[in-house]
């Protein structure tokens, strides 16, 4: 395992911290990048915190600048400092080695990018994410969960976590007893399989009218899900039914996005509820509230959580609480993380706080699992609201990536682009960018944050554009270079030697070797868009090096085409990470 530039001086000032101030058990090493490039590239920030717990209490240190030399003078030596200096209120800046960062590269490129791998405390986690209707076509509502649930499954899978990739999908329910009793007074029961994804929408929207205009129809649909629930074969049937044709459909989009999913919908969990209550029962926590309901008092949020329904039945919230208990007892996952919007954050906050009163799980005691709720904002039109057809209908979801791929595939036409291609490379060109750049346009976005959706921003190829557009063209031009060198680039990875001399070369290499802290600056947040900012500066450090330095035919030839490959396999990762396919040709 090869870390980065920060571990390793997090590592060395910590000796050091240890050493100058040994009385001071609880101080981690404060390492930053440096503030001003021009003095270093990374900085230990401990003298100023340092400095006020010891300042009158008959210290050896007359202000922070005497901690920052000591603690420059207790640190071990080590290959991968070249420099070190004092500015300001003590601030120890580190100018690394030139040669530790060509070695650190060498050996990635040597052994492979996965010794950059950070490695977690965890073996085994579970993403719930996309988790789409059933009866209903995936919308745009769906694209940030199923995106930024991918690219968490991926940093996962890349710190060799096993990971859960888990569909809840809505397949049970109110919905399906007035679906399934409508479908049954329009078509014939054994016809629900001849059934489109969207006729299945039409009938749902009508089945809703009519289930809150109609007294006799509610009475009906009601009566539907108790048949369901107890197994009547008719009824089973046609869910069932209702579930394959939308799985079908679902699978269709997930597949023209490179997202693996295992379903396992809030039906698979039905079984499960009563166990899962009678826990929560045994340790007190249920109790019957003024409408004869059981439920879950929430001090601390001064609510409750509805469990089990006055007539018996089961909600949202008994299903989600078992869920989780599966997730712990049963698949026993030591990080959960579910994917939603904001809007659903109250319902979270109730049931996990639930789950945490019940001893299932802590965020704060090592022993037990964890569970994050990673929320994300709304995707927005040109008008400020939710992004809707001219007709404000949802926009679909399979609708935004055709209209994508078809823009995306008139603009690589129209710059000459498809002359040596064939109409399948052409196609699949198109679907690479065009669907990359849905992505990194979403996954660039603070997930936290709504943000605006814009097909002309999303696929620009102007230089000075932070998209996915350019990125993967910066990829294809660095393919090109090594390709034009008609050199043996596998085995001038092992044999040849890498120099940083110049000052492009050098900014470019560094930058190459803070891909291990780019990757766990995200877990720190659990924020996609970190990734999204190293790439996007990697890329402009590499434009800034090319346009700088000669590669093909130049004296340094052999070490910056080392160079170029290096950033090739860092963004490759990146887009690996990202869930975008590069391209090698353009």
């Amino acid at each position: 395992m090869v870390w980065g530039a920060k571990y390793q001086l997090e590592k060395l000032f910590n000796e050091s911290l240890k050493i100058t101030f040994p009385e001071e058990l609880d101080v981690d090493p404060a390492i930053a990048p440096c503030q001003n490039p021009k003095l270093g590239d990374y900085q230990c920030n401990n003298a100023m915190g340092l400095w006020a717990k010891v300042k009158g209490k008959g210290t050896q240190f007359r202000g922070p600048q005497q901690i920052g030399q000591a603690i420059i003078e207790s640190l071990p030596k080590s290959d991968v400092i070249e420099s070190l200096s004092i500015a300001g209120p003590g601030f120890v800046n580190v100018k690394l080695s030139n040669h530790w960062i060509a070695e650190s590269i060498h050996k990635m490129l040597v052994h492979g990018i996965e010794i950059w791998a950070p490695k977690l405390p965890v073996k085994r986690a579970l993403v719930d994410f996309s988790s789409p209707n059933i009866a209903k076509e995936m919308h745009v509502g769906h694209l940030r969960s199923t995106i930024i649930g991918d690219t968490l499954a991926r940093m996962l899978e890349y710190s060799n976590v096993e990971v859960l990739r888990r569909n809840h999908v809505g397949d049970w329910g109110t919905l399906f007893g007035m679906l399934i009793e409508y479908l049954f007074e329009k078509v014939h029961y054994s016809k629900v399989n001849d059934l489109t994804i969207g006729d299945l929408e039409t009938f749902y929207k009508a089945s809703n009218l009519r289930y809150y205009s109609d007294p006799v129809f509610e009475e009906k649909a009601q009566q539907a899900v108790v048949s369901l629930q107890t197994g009547d074969k008719r009824y089973l049937d046609a869910w069932s039914h209702i579930c394959e044709i939308s799985r079908k459909e679902f699978e269709k989009v997930y597949q023209r996005l490179g997202v693996d999913l295992e379903e396992k919908g809030e039906s698979y969990y039905n079984p499960f509820i009563p166990l899962a209550l009678e826990q929560l029962r045994g340790k007190g926590l249920i109790k019957k509230d003024k409408k004869g309901a059981d439920a879950i008092f929430i001090e601390e949020k001064k609510s409750s959580l509805t469990v089990v329904k006055s007539n018996g039945g089961y909600n949202y919230a008994s299903t989600d609480l078992t869920a989780l208990w599966y997730r712990l007892n049963v698949e026993k996952a030591e990080w959960i993380l579910y994917v939603t919007d904001v809007g659903q954050s109250e319902h979270f906050e109730k049931f996990l706080t639930v789950g945490k009163q019940a001893g299932w799980y802590s965020d704060e005691d090592k022993r037990y699992p964890k569970v994050s709720h990673v929320i994300f904002g709304l995707v927005l039109g040109e008008d400020g609201k939710k992004l809707r057809t001219r007709s404000s209908e949802t926009v679909k979801l399979v609708d935004l990536l055709d209209e994508a791929k078809s823009r995306c595939k008139a603009a690589l036409i129209e710059r000459g682009k498809h002359n040596e291609w064939t109409a399948e490379e052409l196609e699949k060109t198109a679907e690479a960018v065009g669907y990359g750049a849905v992505k990194y346009y979403e996954l660039k976005n603070n997930r936290t944050t709504n943000y605006t959706f814009n097909y002309d921003q999303m696929l620009s190829d102007k230089v000075w554009c932070n998209t996915a557009v350019n990125l993967v063209y910066a990829h294809a031009r660095i393919c090109s270079i090594i390709e034009k060198s008609g050199k043996d680039i596998e085995k001038l990875n092992k044999t040849g030697k890498l120099d940083l001399i110049n000052s492009h070369e050098r900014m470019l290499g560094l930058h190459v070797a803070q891909f291990p802290e780019a990757v766990e600056e995200v877990w720190k947040n659990l924020l996609p868009n970190v990734l999204c900012e190293y790439l996007y500066k990697l890329t402009e450090c590499f434009n800034k090096f090319y346009t700088d330095c000669q590669v093909i035919r130049s004296a340094e030839e052999e070490s910056r085409l080392l160079l170029c490959e290096a950033t090739a396999v860092v963004m490759r990762q990146c887009f690996y990470l990202l869930g975008i396919t590069p391209v090698y040709k353009l």
